[in-house]
């Protein structure tokens, strides 16, 4: 029985996309008023109790919120490992559509 991997995705590989998602959706939520919060936590020109107040702020936010939370994910396969940030592909994928000649400008390199 032969099963093409890279065109089926896994039900682990589509909860991660989904929790990537998720992370992404609120980590854009809460953007403004995390830069807000730590803008005012980190300004040494404010009393301290200002700062340690918008500090807790800061440290109620959602975890998720945090834009280190997000993973660069393949748009194709899922894939969190080995993906080109200006194509949004794993190395695999890219590859492959790249010899086929389905990435416009690519070309492999010979000299």
């Amino acid at each position: 029985m032969s099963i093409r991997m890279h065109n089926c995705k896994s039900r682990f590989m589509e909860n991660s996309i989904r929790k990537d998602a998720r992370r992404r959706a609120c980590a854009a939520e809460y953007e403004i008023v995390r830069r807000q919060y730590k803008a005012f936590a980190f300004d040494e020109r404010l009393p301290q109790e200002v700062r340690m107040y918008y500090a807790n702020l800061l440290s109620q936010c959602p975890r998720n919120s945090v834009p280190v939370r997000m993973k660069s994910r393949c748009v194709l396969t899922g894939r969190a490992q080995g993906v080109y940030r200006k194509f949004r592909m794993s190395r695999i994928s890219f590859r492959r559509l790249a010899l086929r000649g389905e990435i416009l400008g690519v070309v492999k390199a010979s000299w």
